[in-house]
């Protein structure tokens, strides 16, 4: 069963959740052209492959079957970068065991958004630098492409920072994982065309994967631009509820940014966060424990502590 941990927490909420966060200087936002910056292309084939092939949905007609694999693998998956990926590589927010701790790694692999060390290693760069130029995908410092896409194409972020992810280097399986992060898609795609031929691959893979890729990467470009700003973060962060219920609560990015650690995102009922939900159970019959989050927030500003569970 999941055990709870009582460490004080400090909520400050911004009076205005509308209240526009601070701004860069012109020329600190301006940065480098985008496409100016993007070589290398070889290692962008793949990437730029998986997008083309949704084009096969015009040529391959879909079954019940391969629609089912393409939410199903959406959802789980989904899953993978936002409990395994997000909140437990990048920011620890509950324990588990080695062998789970494997799992996660291998379904956040499945996403093709790289390894898990890769992953959470520039995510914590992103905490680090938020909103400035040092930041990897700001929309505020540099532009809503370069945080949404730009930022992958180019070569300048291939390599993993392992001093960032000192806490998960030291297991080989995970380093391992790391340098094979196409094994477990492509192991996918052969399941989805196991079950149901190309049309499982092209619904079922191809297009939930790109579906995925988007998803993800809206939580970059859109919620440093658009939405709600409940807590007065030094960043651009902001909640926004479609995003929210597209990533499985990751949309309540100011949420995340102002208490980082905690495995819920949507602090309050009506904020919908189905990962949150998903990590609560698997918390009730023994998989992780040790989930933190904000016991009690208030909903005005104040300097009353919430405690944390």
């Amino acid at each position: 069963m999941a055990t709870s941990i009582q460490t004080p927490l400090k909520i400050r909420i911004c009076p205005k959740s509308d209240e526009a966060p601070p701004t860069l200087p012109v020329a600190a936002r301006q940065g480098p052209t985008p496409w100016a910056r993007v070589t290398g292309w070889a290692k962008n084939v793949p990437f730029l492959a998986m997008h083309l092939s949704c084009l096969a949905v015009f040529f391959v007609s879909p079954s019940w079957l391969s629609l089912v694999l393409c939410a199903g693998f959406y959802f789980v998956r989904m899953f993978g970068i936002t409990a395994g990926y997000h909140r437990y590589f990048a920011h620890r927010a509950f324990k588990t065991s080695r062998v789970f701790q494997f799992m996660l790694a291998v379904l956040g692999c499945t996403s093709m958004q790289k390894g898990p060390l890769w992953w959470a290693a520039h995510h914590r760069g992103h905490h680090r630098h938020t909103d400035t130029l040092e930041d990897p995908h700001s929309p505020v410092a540099r532009s809503l492409w370069w945080s949404h896409i730009g930022w992958l194409l180019v070569p300048d972020y291939d390599a993993t920072n392992l001093s960032a992810v000192k806490d998960w280097s030291g297991y080989p399986e995970l380093r391992w994982l790391n340098r094979l992060q196409w094994v477990p898609g492509i192991l996918l795609a052969g399941l989805c065309w196991l079950i149901d031929g190309w049309s499982g691959v092209v619904w079922g893979f191809f297009l939930s994967t790109v579906l995925l890729f988007h998803a993800t990467f809206l939580v970059n470009s859109v919620c440093h631009l658009w939405g709600s700003r409940r807590y007065a973060t030094a960043d651009a962060s902001r909640n926004n509820w479609w995003v929210a219920l597209f990533t499985m609560g990751e949309g309540w990015h100011n949420n995340h940014h102002h208490y980082q650690s905690s495995a819920r995102q949507g602090f309050f009922w009506w904020e919908i966060d189905v990962t949150y939900y998903l990590i609560r159970l698997m918390g009730f019959v023994g998989l992780v424990w040790d989930i933190r989050k904000p016991l009690h927030v208030v909903p005005v500003a104040s300097d009353e502590k919430a405690k944390l569970e």
